[in-house]
């Protein structure tokens, strides 16, 4: 189910479901940001809240985000960054008006739930940098003009440099996934993905790479590896390789997967970095691997 994509004056809400924004200004630039791209901005009640670590109470973040999946003429959803806190309150939501009027949601990291979310509903979603990343200007202008075009509408086709551990092949199809603590997180729940098929991304930050294989180790023991029908290994940062390990972290994936036939991609451009791709969650597209560059086709 795709949500509509936006158009000129939409209104589109800004909510900070997860940790707290410290720096609020954040906000006043994000709506003059917003502006600018011919969108309506609107700023939920609590989204500047604070407590403890968290962007206002689970009752606070759990009324904006209720009030942003049910609002009719509310677009599309932008989260002001990650951190933690979505785990908390996502078994309260009331999906109903939400699957009668889809809208896009924004983000990644600690969004991941919310991308598993609009998976369950099947509805498509923007894995993408956050509120955060867009007004201190760490995209690049080339990646910050393809964010906006995707939110409109008109989609990319990426190509990226090929990998030494990657595995060819071409594949159609959707893709699943996000922050792999995230979604591991959520295995076993009522918002565990459908890997059936589909095209499995991965990212995370500061997981040691005992902690990443023992995740993999879940993911294969489960049959995930089983029913995907490639897989993209993104950013993974903020951590140490491990010499206990015997190998590096990309190598240490390589081989939980060593044994499976579909196309693998490794060091895809997403994630906790600054020049973070948004990838297009539950969409139809197309990857190519081949030994001379990597494309991933949104236009399909």
């Amino acid at each position: 189910m795709n949500p509509p994509f936006l158009k000129k004056n939409d209104k589109v809400a800004l909510i900070a479901p997860a940790g707290k924004i410290v720096e609020k200004t954040i906000f006043s630039q994000a709506v003059d940001l917003l502006r600018s791209w011919d969108l309506q901005a609107v700023l939920m009640p609590h989204a500047c809240d604070e407590y403890g670590c968290f962007a206002g109470t689970q009752e606070h973040r759990f009324k904006d985000l209720q009030e942003a999946f049910d609002t009719q003429d509310i677009k599309a959803i932008f989260c002001a960054r990650g951190g933690y806190g979505l785990m908390q309150i996502i078994g309260q939501l009331d999906l109903t008006k939400f699957l009668q009027n889809p809208k896009l949601i924004i983000g990644y990291s600690d969004v991941t739930v919310l991308h598993n979310v609009a998976s369950h509903c099947g509805v498509v979603s923007l894995h993408a940098p956050m509120l955060r990343s867009l007004v201190r200007n760490e995209l690049p202008d080339s990646l910050m003009q393809t964010y906006r075009q995707m939110l409109f509408g008109e989609m990319p086709i990426y190509k990226i440099r090929p990998h030494s551990l990657n595995r060819c092949g071409r594949v159609a199809g959707k893709i699943v996934g996000g922050n792999l603590a995230v979604f591991s997180a959520l295995r076993g729940t009522p918002y565990d993905l459908d890997f059936t098929n589909k095209i499995l991304f991965i990212e995370d930050i500061a997981e040691k790479p005992h902690s990443v294989d023992r995740m993999l180790q879940n993911l294969k023991l489960g049959g995930v590896f089983d029913s995907i029908s490639a897989l993209i290994v993104g950013q993974f940062t903020d951590y140490e390789e491990d010499e206990g390990m015997c190998r590096s972290l990309y190598e240490l994936i390589a081989d939980v997967v060593a044994e499976y036939n579909f196309p693998v991609v490794f060091n895809f451009p997403a994630g906790h970095v600054t020049e973070n791709y948004p990838l297009l969650f539950n969409s139809d597209c197309t990857l190519v691997v081949d030994n001379e560059e990597v494309t991933l086709d949104f236009t399909r």
